[in-house]
Parts: C-alpha cells; structure tokens; sequence
C-alpha cells in the first residue's frame, strides 16, 4: 500500500471505538486520512439478548460475538472508518470471571504472538499516528491493557508509528459531566474517585470533533446490544452531543518535532 496519511486506533473491544475515538476517526476520515480501525476482542462477554448477562442461564457467547460484530460494522460505516481489521481474540471478560481462564482468551494470548499480527498490519498500512489505551487500559480492564502492551511492543518491533497517543479522560472533564448531568435532574449511578480519569496536566491534545458528534452519537447507539451498560445513551440528544464535542490524548511518543499542547494529531507531519 502506498504511504499515505493513516490513522490506526487499536481497542480491545466492540463499541470501545466510539467513545475516546469515534470523533476523531470520523474527523480524520472526512478529511479524507484512511482510518483503519483493529478490534482484538470479538466481546463474547458482553450482554447476551435482553440482558442475559455472561454466567447466566441462556447465554450464548457466540451469538454474542456475532451480534457484538455486526453492530461494529455498522458503527465504523457511520464513522467512516476506511479499513476495520479483527483480531478475532476471545473476550477475557472482567478480573474473576471464569473467561479469564480460558487459553484462548485475548489476555492468555502469548505477547509475541498477538503483537506479532498487529506488527504485520502496521507493516501494511504504515500509519503515522497510533492510537491505543494508557498502561492501566483507561479503568483497568485487563483485554485494554493488552491491546496497550500489544499497539507498543508493535509499534516498537516495526518502527512504523511517527506518533503514538493514548486515549484520554480529562479529570475536569469527569467532574464538570457529573455536575452538568446531576444538574440536568438525570440520576446516574457513578460516583467517580478523585482520581479517576487523567490529570489535565498530562494532556497533550485536544481534537474538536464538535462537527461528527451526531455520528458519533449514532455510532455509539449501533451497540444496541450493549446499550444497558452505555448511560451516556440515557442522557438528553443536546447533553450527548456536549459530551461528544472534543476527544483528549495523552502523547507517549513523536519522532517528529510537535507542540506541547496539540489540537491535531498529525500536526508535525507535514
């Protein structure tokens, strides 16, 4: 493939790209950047039909899978999303839950064998900004903390990423969507520590994807399946789309020559 300007987010789940990521590969995809979207899970541990959570009588995890992958699907063609690669790993599911013993299990998986194939689909498409989660996954979810070892060691055996971000909740921005919600009347059962999320000052970019929120409001609503667990959904259109409005990063690395504090991912890159 020719080396044209790319976008490589690396998530761990179906509907993990729409939340930190689904503004800016819409943005980037609108202008005209190939974005190029690896699932490595197929989220067999998510919420069966009507709930049935994993465990429970009636749950199947490969029917899960297949509904779970066809909702992706839809969400990368609302956010335009030029290329989506699966891994094809199991769900490991939450720490204590009997899927993670199983061998197959995305977070079971050898590093040299998991990074390895990512390593092949970097080589192919040579993005210059990789996308992926912080050492602790973003809230410690062992599969996100895969995908972070799996996008590093990748990107350190090719060479190929100019710059490499990590998806970013900024602690303000927890605090002032908590308020602004409560405010709203809206009753949310999340009571976030202090010391949730990322501390502003370790932010080095903030993209406006005020211009996709719709789409990324629509992609987030193709995981319908999932939509119990997604409360963000329950919240007015107006409020959603506040939300939606701006994605932050954390810089962990550029070989090129970039700003402390970036409004575009790419800037540096010519």
């Amino acid at each position: 493939m020719t080396h044209e300007r790319t976008l490589m987010a690396v998530h761990a789940h179906p509907d993990d790209e729409v939340l930190g990521t689904g503004g800016l590969l819409a943005r980037c995809a609108a202008e005209g950047i190939r974005t190029v979207l690896v699932t490595c899970t197929n989220g067999e541990q998510g919420d069966d039909s009507g709930g049935v959570k994993p465990g429970e009588p009636g749950h199947d995890a490969a029917e899960v899978a297949e509904r779970r992958l066809a909702e992706l699907r839809e969400s990368a063609g609302l956010l335009g999303i030029t290329h989506l690669e699966l891994l094809g790993y199991r769900d490991s599911g939450m720490d204590g839950w009997s899927a993670n013993d199983d061998p197959e299990a995305f977070a079971n998986i050898p590093l040299d064998e998991s990074a390895g194939r990512l390593a092949e689909l970097m080589e192919r498409y040579r993005p210059q900004v990789v996308v992926t989660y912080d050492e602790n996954g973003g809230y410690g979810h062992q599969d996100h903390i895969q995908a972070h070892r799996i996008a590093l060691a990748a990107a350190e055996k090719t060479g190929v990423p100019d710059k490499l971000y990590y998806t970013a909740i900024p602690r303000s921005a927890i605090r002032q969507m908590v308020e602004t919600v409560r405010a709203a009347g809206v009753e949310i059962d999340f009571d976030p520590p202090e010391d949730f999320g990322t501390p502003d000052e370790l932010i080095t970019s903030v993209v406006d994807v005020s211009a996709h929120a719709d789409a990324k409001r629509k992609a987030l609503q193709a995981h319908a399946s999932q939509g119990e667990n997604i409360f963000i959904l329950r919240l007015p259109e107006e409020m959603q789309r506040a939300m939606f409005s701006a994605e932050a990063f954390v810089r962990h690395y550029s070989r090129v020559e970039a700003p402390d504090r970036e409004e575009d991912l790419f800037e540096g890159l010519g």
